[in-house]
Parts: C-alpha cells; sequence; structure tokens
C-alpha cells in the first residue's frame, strides 16, 4: 500500500446549481440515467438504463438491450438530500471488482445556498485501491470525466437538455 505522500489526489468537482437541494438529490440520484451519457458505460453493449438504488447496500448499475446488469457501483451512505457516497468498482483497465480493497468512493454532498440554489461538491477519492491509477485518474479528472458528467447532471437540475459529448 503505498504511503500517504503518494496518493493520489482526490477528483474534486464543486458547483453551484439553480435548483433547490432536494431536487438536486433527487435528479442525482431517483433520475441518474437523464444526465448521465449512455456513451459512459463497460463493453460493448447498447444500453437503455441506468439505475442508482436509493437505500445504503443499493447497487449502481446499468442495464442492455438483453437485459444484461453491470453493477459497478455499490452505495454506501445515502442521506437524503444532504450527502451520498457510493463505491466505485471501476478498475484502471475498464473492467469491475467488487473487492472493498480495490474500491473508490465517490461522494456528493449537497447545501442549500438558498431556497433555489445548491451548492454540490463531488469527491472521488482512494483512486489508490485501484492500481495504475494515473490512466483512471486522468480519465475521471479529464473534460470527459467529472467535469462533463457534473455538467450534465446541472443542465437537467436546471431545466436544460444535457449537453453534448465533446465530439458527438
Amino acid at each position: 500500500m503505498p504511503d500517504q505522500t503518494t496518493l493520489p489526489p482526490p477528483v474534486i468537482r464543486d458547483l453551484v446549481v439553480g435548483a433547490p437541494v432536494e431536487t438536486c438529490f433527487r435528479v442525482f440520484v431517483d433520475r441518474f440515467d437523464t444526465w448521465w451519457p449512455e456513451e459512459h458505460h463497460l463493453g460493448d453493449r447498447t444500453i437503455v438504463s441506468f439505475q442508482i438504488e436509493p437505500r445504503v447496500g443499493g447497487r449502481c448499475y446499468d442495464v442492455d438491450t438483453d437485459g444484461g446488469e453491470c453493477h459497478w457501483g455499490t452505495v454506501l451512505a445515502f442521506e437524503p438530500p444532504d450527502r451520498l457516497l457510493f463505491a466505485w468498482h471501476i478498475q484502471a483497465d475498464w473492467t469491475v471488482d467488487h473487492d472493498p480493497d480495490r474500491q473508490s468512493e465517490v461522494e456528493v454532498t449537497f447545501t442549500a445556498v438558498d431556497a433555489d440554489r445548491t451548492a454540490v461538491r463531488l469527491a472521488h477519492r482512494r483512486l489508490d485501491r485501484h492500481g495504475g491509477t494515473a490512466d483512471l485518474h486522468a480519465g475521471i479528472d479529464g473534460p470527459g470525466g467529472w467535469t462533463l458528467l457534473v455538467g450534465r447532471f446541472a443542465d437537467v437540475c436546471e431545466g436544460r437538455p444535457p449537453r453534448p459529448l465533446a465530439g458527438v
């Protein structure tokens, strides 16, 4: 295990969304597939749905046209409308490993700024658990990673269609 001085930094995205805190939480969890791009999945499959089961122990998963499911995350904390924490099982080689020692964590917090605005913080940490973290970190920290994803999330919260993927 690397010592604390060699751990990759967490990927953090902070934004203020023009929607109430309850709306933001519901869109992130209950309407996940309205903002998560269908192109962001594992394998050569056509995805029809992305889901987060709203409970501790719930799965984060996608469903393809044949009914196949890919369980790529597990809810670790579910505190509506303030906080969601889930394990990220996707490895640096874009495979899934459910071993708790090989999962990173994504924590999303929702804090009311006022009645119509919410501060949202997404922190993807413990990337060291995946091994080969440079490529994984670059992918989730890059323009097609969490920056794009939280932007699409904010679009849906604010009543707009989610922004397109670059080059699509």
